[in-house]
């Protein structure tokens, strides 16, 4: 059959969570996938479970090595990034350590500016693609470093957007809250306090994340929970959040995280 080749899929953060669910849905609309992630067993096994012509990159981009590895990838060229990789904090940033701070931050927004600025480029000279971002409700609150790291990629994203829209190339920035993966186990977050119907699955996120980077949305808050937990980070004033956030209700808020 001739036709155009399938393009291609680059997803960090693949190999559990939001970005296994993207790999999925990816993979189901006939991409080809590049996988990255630290978690090799966990990569090779997404691999196998959805078999055909799929690159595997072993990397932790929370070092400089790897993050250059995987940035010269993207700038031989993806027909869609999805930045997701990403890890939370149990303790605040007085009781965590700096080099742990350093490391998300580089996670976060280092990786994610150079992947975006390597990409960018191929897609706007073919004048399609695009690039997905995972973000967090959380970042329209301060909270914490994390928060702060998440409202820099929801506001780089949007830049992005507007600069790449004219070229027929969309970035959206997806904004989760509560979701079903390890992200709270491997922080060492105790979720069991937060009532059931504030969670999402990761298929439900990541397919109405693709469905709004299709509609060429710059951003994605997917389910009433996460759209109306936004609002509110509009309506109250935020002198009222931060009082929130320093008295008992600032855990709940803090962890209202993505996966």
């Amino acid at each position: 059959m001739h036709g155009h080749p399938a393009p291609t899929a680059l997803i960090s953060g693949a190999a559990a969570g939001i970005g296994a669910a993207f790999a999925k849905a990816l993979a189901a609309d006939g991409y080809r996938l590049i996988l990255v992630d630290r978690n090799r067993e966990g990569l090779q096994a997404v691999a196998a479970r959805l078999g055909g012509e799929i690159e595997t990159i072993t990397a932790d981009l929370a070092t400089e090595a790897d993050i250059a590895r995987v940035e010269a990838r993207c700038r031989e060229g993806v027909d869609l990034l999805v930045n997701n990789a990403g890890f939370g904090h149990p303790t605040e940033f007085l009781h965590t350590s700096i080099e742990a701070e350093i490391a998300m931050s580089k996670l976060h927004m280092e990786a994610v500016l150079r992947f975006t600025i390597a990409a960018l480029p191929g897609m706007i000279e073919r004048g399609r693609g695009g690039v997905i971002n995972t973000g967090s409700v959380l970042g329209f609150f301060p909270s914490s470093t994390y928060s702060a790291s998440k409202a820099w990629v929801i506001n780089f994203s949007q830049s992005a957007a507007v600069k790449a829209r004219p070229h027929g190339v969309t970035v959206t920035v997806l904004c989760p809250g509560f979701t079903r993966t390890e992200f709270h186990d491997t922080a060492g977050m105790n979720m069991t306090g937060i009532p059931g119907f504030l969670w999402l699955d990761a298929d439900t996120l990541a397919a109405a994340a693709l469905r709004d980077w299709r509609k060429g949305k710059a951003v994605s808050i997917p389910g009433w929970q996460n759209k109306t937990i936004t609002a509110l980070s509009r309506l109250l004033p935020m002198r009222l959040i931060l009082r929130i956030h320093s008295g008992g209700g600032k855990r709940s808020l803090r962890e209202a995280t993505r996966p």
